[in-house]
């Protein structure tokens, strides 16, 4: 066992996701004379002790770009460990800024998208980062039981075609043949608009009608020992535990909630904005904030540390 030591301190970094209206963002090249030359990254850099993390965002993108940060949000933290460095990575999604991002240190520059990635290499710590970045930022979760399986299906259509690309099935009280049938038209529908479709739940049903993935519940949480061999695997969490037991099986984003009260969970535990925050902030994984939410709470959703927001009934009105 290596001493303590030998084990190389854990140094605090800060990473800036720079993203244009049209889901472009910015990638910076490590110039020469730096360790890893030549590599790309999301432009950063360490913290300084004692300095907040937004203070850091906001000098090193300015040292580095030239840019006067206006609007940024906690995102994820990645930790990794480089042979030279023991980095804990503090991801901010920047949505708004002044100036033009331009090389102050030498560095090349490239906005990229994420379906025609056109620089290489990477730097290694970067590959969930950009999976993440696929994630959408609304959830949409079906309630047919409510409303209908034909009327779920007929918003369903309306919503896709208005750019909905996420969607998860979940009918608890449909009887099997039923919920196949469903969850069958569902995933043909979003399918033909490159939308993508997660089970909940049922990791059988998900692999059989070519879902994109599943959503596993708190009990499949706690006693699966591997992720399922699916696409995408999401989770629905509540507490610190459960968020860490996520982490750990390797599921690719997380619901967290309940924000506040809903209707279908009448005694749960209200975690409120701020218990939200203090959870979702400094989470590995994308969050989702779930509980009676509207598309008018995503901001302040962002601003907590969330990915996005994840609606029941706020998805379909």
């Amino acid at each position: 066992m290596a001493s303590r030591s030998s084990i190389a301190p854990l140094v605090e970094v800060v990473a800036a996701v720079i993203e244009r209206p049209d889901g472009s963002f910015l990638l910076a090249q490590r110039p020469a004379g730096k360790v890893y030359a030549g590599y790309w990254e999301f432009p950063g850099g360490k913290v300084e002790p004692g300095e907040p993390l937004t203070a850091a965002l906001a000098r090193e993108l300015h040292e580095e770009l030239g840019i006067e940060v206006l609007r940024a949000y906690p995102w994820i933290v990645r930790t990794y460990a480089y042979a030279h460095a023991h980095v804990r990575l503090n991801f901010f999604r920047v949505r708004a800024w002044n100036g033009e991002p331009h090389g102050k240190e030498a560095q090349q520059l490239a906005w990229q998208q994420l379906s025609a990635l056109a620089v290489e290499p990477l730097l290694p710590a970067n590959g969930p980062v950009l999976r993440a970045l696929r994630l959408p930022f609304e959830y949409a979760i079906t309630h047919a039981g409510e409303i209908g399986a034909d009327a779920q299906l007929r918003l369903l259509e309306r919503r896709l075609a208005q750019g909905l690309r996420l969607v998860q099935v979940r009918e608890k009280s449909m009887p099997a043949a039923e919920l196949a049938r469903f969850a069958g038209a569902v995933i043909a529908g979003a399918h033909a608009h490159g939308a993508q479709v997660l089970i909940n739940s049922d990791i059988e049903l998900a692999q059989r009608l070519g879902a994109d993935g599943v959503h596993l519940n708190s009990a499949q949480l706690a006693h699966l020992e591997r992720r399922p061999a699916l696409d995408w695997c999401a989770a629905s969490c509540h507490d610190a535990g459960e968020l860490a037991r996520a982490a750990a099986l390797g599921v690719d984003f997380v619901v967290l909630g309940p924000v506040q009260a809903t209707p279908t969970h009448p005694g749960a535990r209200i975690l409120g904005w701020d218990g939200f925050g203090a959870l979702a902030q400094g989470a590995s994984l994308p969050v989702f904030a779930l509980g009676a939410m509207r598309p008018d709470d995503l901001e302040a959703a962002w601003r907590r540390g969330a990915h996005g927001i994840g609606m029941v009934r706020g998805s379909w009105r």
